[in-house]
C-alpha cells in the first residue's frame, strides 16, 4: 500500500435511510459499510474522470489559472495533464513575429484548362 492509498478517516452526514439501505446492503453481502461506500466513492470518481465536460472543466479551470497542475494531474491523469500543460504553454507564448506571406500571383500568366471529356 503506498502512502497515497493509506486510509483516511472521514465524518459527513449522510440521510438515515440511505445508511439503513447501506447497511442492509453490507449484511447481505457479509462485507461492512466502508467497503461499500469505499467502492461507491471508487467507481464514481472513475466514472465522473472519463466523462468528456468533466475533462473540459478541468481544462478550462486549468488554462484559467484556477487549478494547479498537480490538481489536474489527480483529476485526469499524468498524461492528460501534460497536455495540458503543453497546450497552456502554446497558448500563453507571444505569437512568433513573422511577416506576412506575401501576394504572389501563383499562376503566373494565363492559367491552362484541360478538356476532361473523353474523346475515345
Amino acid at each position: 500500500m503506498s502512502a497515497s492509498d493509506d486510509p483516511r478517516r472521514v465524518h459527513f452526514q449522510s440521510p438515515e435511510y440511505l445508511v439503513d439501505r447501506l447497511d442492509a446492503i453490507a449484511e447481505l453481502f457479509d462485507t461492512d459499510r466502508t467497503e461499500l461506500l469505499v467502492e461507491a466513492i471508487r467507481e464514481y470518481v472513475e466514472e465522473t474522470a472519463e466523462s468528456e465536460t468533466f475533462r473540459e472543466l478541468v481544462a478550462q479551470k486549468y488554462y484559467d489559472d484556477r487549478l494547479d497542475f498537480e490538481t489536474a494531474q489527480q483529476l485526469v491523469g499524468t498524461e492528460a495533464a501534460q497536455r495540458l500543460r503543453l497546450l497552456k504553454r502554446d497558448l500563453d507564448e507571444e505569437p512568433l513575429d513573422i511577416d506576412p506571406a506575401a501576394a504572389v500571383d501563383i499562376y503566373d500568366g494565363d492559367p491552362t484548362t484541360v478538356d476532361t471529356a473523353d474523346d475515345g
